[in-house]
């Protein structure tokens, strides 16, 4: 099923403290454009630099995950991406005017707040999921963590943390439908044991932290002294400690609140892989470290697939979108000048076509009879078909227009065709189709072989009733999708 990208209706900011520096930050949601992804930029700094979330770009994962990127920080960015990845938001530009983004209570409820308040829009592009094909694996022996992904039609998410706390228990948590990210998991926040919160002030850390935004785990008995000076630490009257509790006794959301935090970092991390994932993710004592190594692992999958030629599956027992007859009642071609038999997928920014190559074609007298190979330009002719009909699929009557293609760029031929060949072309729009110019990207495929392709330009034109070419081109309406 086709799934276009979305972004935010307008701009929304959210103000807080960072966890760690303590500062006040404004932190702004912008819109941005299609395949822009996530992108932070420091508007505090000299030329305002742009920091990719990308997983190339995590420099350090003390206590959160940080980036950095022409000379810029960004740091504990997993809250404030898990919220966008959670709400299936691709594109948005995230202003901060500080190095750290606002903890806020220590969860994704503010930021899932905010975002959903303004809103999404979609917007022309296909949203790009990857498809987890086969088993991905990390452990750490040294945190005894380890992560999973297995194939699945979607994407889910289950977690597993132990911690040996008579505290905390072994738990779990579960997230089988990213719809449900934000009622189920978004509001769970931060903890810490107690034992650490010393350790951490002494490496200058959690300058921000207050017992509002993170859960605070009691495993032993604490001395008063130690009870005043942690009083004293987050400017409250008094504190109160339980042996095996939690500090202040702050009420636990859900019970498995911890998991359900770890199952909302791994979302945040994953979001630095730079696009949504179909898989079922099992993760065992997950931490920012281990999850961002696990996502560099799949993110060098994704880069070994994108230089692995994958043409459009076909199924010729498949119904088309559209037969030859179908395609004779949009385009104006005919035999022995129509080169294309089937369109088997139909969107509004992309077109699949089935050409079936015989030996009793015309030009195959012509050309080489003794070694026949199917001509270059007829193969570009059969392209600008294809997306023709793309072009044309766009507007209401696409009777009462023609396509005409202005420009052909970058074409490369890279292997021949020749009689029996099955070709499959694909061609995607480069950008949105504005004042009658739609430009696409072609390639065509023969088996698991790149054959042609290139760039193409095309206006379209209407025709009067006589079939003469008014003097303006027309834009086309948008209509709903076919596929």
């Amino acid at each position: 099923m086709f799934e276009r990208q979305k972004t935010i209706k307008e701009a929304v900011t959210i103000s807080g403290r960072g966890l760690h520096t303590g500062r006040k930050v404004n932190l702004t949601y912008r819109p941005a454009p299609e395949n822009h992804g996530y992108k932070f930029q420091r508007i505090d700094l000299k030329g305002k630099p742009i920091i990719k979330a990308d997983i190339d770009n995590v420099v350090d994962t003390v206590r959160g995950t940080n980036l950095e990127s022409n000379g810029a920080t960004v740091n504990t960015v997993e809250h404030v991406l898990a919220a966008v990845a959670g709400l299936e938001i691709d594109n948005v530009l995230i202003e901060l005017n500080g190095p750290e983004t606002p903890i806020m209570d220590g969860s994704a409820a503010s930021f899932i707040e905010a975002l959903s308040k303004v809103g999404k829009v979609e917007q022309s592009m296909e949203r790009k999921v990857f498809n987890i094909k086969s088993m991905v694996q990390y452990s750490n022996e040294d945190n005894q963590s380890e992560l999973i992904a297995l194939p699945s039609p979607e994407f889910k998410l289950a977690v597993m943390v132990d911690y040996n706390s008579p505290v905390l228990g072994c738990q779990h948590a579960t997230l089988n439908r990213i719809q449900d990210f934000k009622d189920e998991i978004a509001s769970s926040r931060t903890f810490v044991f107690l034992h650490e919160l010393e350790a951490l002030l002494k490496d200058n850390l959690i300058k921000g932290g207050d017992l509002d935004n993170a859960i605070v785990v009691v495993d032993n008995a604490v001395d008063k002294s130690k009870a005043d000076r942690l009083a004293k630490l987050f400017n409250k009257p008094n504190v109160k400690i339980k042996s095996g509790g939690i500090l202040n006794n702050i009420k636990l959301k859900y019970q498995n609140e911890p998991a359900r935090h770890k199952l909302l970092d791994v979302i945040g991390d994953l979001a630095l892989i730079g696009m949504p994932l179909n898989a079922h993710i099992i993760a065992s004592r997950p931490g920012h470290t281990s999850n961002i190594e696990f996502a560099r692992k799949i993110k060098e999958i994704i880069k070994k697939d994108r230089k692995t030629v994958q043409p459009p599956y076909y199924d010729p027992n498949v119904d088309p979108v559209y037969d030859i007859r179908q395609i004779q009642a949009i385009l104006p071609h005919r035999a022995p000048f129509l080169f294309i038999d089937k369109i088997i997928e139909l969107s509004k920014t992309h077109v699949v076509g089935i050409k079936n190559v015989t030996i009793d074609e015309p030009f195959f007298a012509g050309h080489f009879p003794g070694n026949p190979v199917m001509p270059g330009v007829l193969q570009i002719e059969a392209m600008a078909q294809t997306g023709g009909i793309l072009a044309l699929s766009n507007i209401p009557d696409p009777e009462n227009y023609l396509t005409y293609f202005v420009k052909i760029d970058k074409v490369k031929f890279k292997n021949k065709v020749v009689p029996g060949d099955t070709i499959i072309f694909k061609l995607e729009l480069l950008s949105p189709i504005r004042r009658g110019i739609c430009h696409m990207h072609a390639i065509a495929y023969v088996g698991n072989k790149i054959v042609t392709e290139g760039e193409m330009m095309a206006q379209i034109v209407k025709v009067d009733k006589n079939n003469s070419e008014d003097s303006t081109p027309v834009a086309p309406v948008p209509k709903t999708s076919k596929s």
